[in-house]
């Protein structure tokens, strides 16, 4: 009987032991209710075995329904083998539902892919401001007719828009195919010339840095532009997916020597990887260019 009990005790304390070395994630507002547009805090923290490598998200990551205003990090702390990571995100909310809910994802890096850990879902409540309605209606009273100057002929002024109404509205079934035509090709350019813009920062940010976070967000960056200017699911695939689907073995060897500074903490020369990421960018940004440009001169 002593030798079981004392097994019992022995093994409750391996398991105690394991538990407490399990990745411990946290997430809470820092208030229960907020205006609409009002900025409120979400505190994200991560309690882990300091060999474990996490990371946060960043503003590449979707904060839906709430809009990302700053992120706030803070220095690790480490006690007894256990590091304290936390960050407080910034958010706003310009939905009407009465509750809203946010949970946040630590990821747990590992050699080859990612571990996501989730919190409990947070809730926010919407808090009106509104002044009350009363229940009878008070009109003021006044029977003494004002006299209304007649400056305008409202009968010539009516057929005139009226006119004109029917005028924009034939004009814009005859050309709307092209004028969407237009349209979707600038918006195409502006957000080529913006990838750009942002692409340039984070490398030059990944060459200064030469950080995880740096990586990841240069990766994230790409990987959000590819998806939509080319509707495939490539943030869901692993870069072995992404060079197989997209039939180019050396997009794959790109991402990988990228990745090689978040998974391994290396050291590398991202610029032969990050140029032809980009070159691969640029060229699904004229495939895109030319099928708007066919569609439109078949119109």
């Amino acid at each position: 009987m002593g030798k079981r009990l004392l097994f019992l005790i022995l093994f409750l304390g391996i398991l105690l032991q394991v538990s407490a070395q399990e990745v411990k994630v946290e997430g809470y507002f820092l208030q229960d209710s907020a205006k609409l547009g009002e900025r409120i805090g979400y505190v994200l923290k991560a309690s882990y075995p300091k060999e474990k490598q996490l990371i946060f998200p960043d503003s590449v990551y979707d904060f839906s329904p709430f809009v990302l205003l700053e992120k706030k990090t803070f220095i690790s702390s480490t006690k007894e083998s256990m590091t304290v990571d936390s960050a407080v995100y910034y958010l706003s909310n310009f939905e009407l539902d009465p509750s809203l809910f946010l949970t946040l994802p630590v990821y747990e890096l590992n050699r080859y892919d990612s571990v996501a850990h989730f919190p409990l879902e947070a809730e926010l409540k919407l808090k009106l401001t509104l002044d009350s309605i009363p229940e009878q209606l008070v009109f003021q009273e006044n029977n003494v007719y004002q006299p209304i100057e007649k400056k305008w002929n409202w009968l010539l002024f009516g057929g005139i828009a009226l006119i004109a109404i029917l005028g924009l509205g034939v004009f814009f079934w005859l050309f709307a195919d092209r004028i969407k035509k237009i349209w979707n090709e600038r918006n195409e350019k502006r957000r080529w010339k913006r990838f750009q813009r942002r692409w340039a920062a984070a490398t030059q940010n990944l060459k200064n840095e030469n950080s995880m976070n740096a990586a990841d967000e240069l990766l994230g960056l790409w990987k959000g532009y590819m998806e939509s200017i080319t509707n495939l699911p490539i943030k869901e695939w692993t870069s072995s997916e992404i060079g197989e689907k997209l039939e180019d073995i050396r997009i794959f060897s790109s991402l990988r020597s990228i990745e090689m500074i978040i998974y391994a903490g290396k050291t590398l020369e991202i610029q032969e990887a990050s140029d032809y990421l980009l070159e691969v960018a640029q060229e699904k940004f004229h495939e895109k260019l030319s099928k708007i440009k066919h569609v439109r001169a078949n119109h």
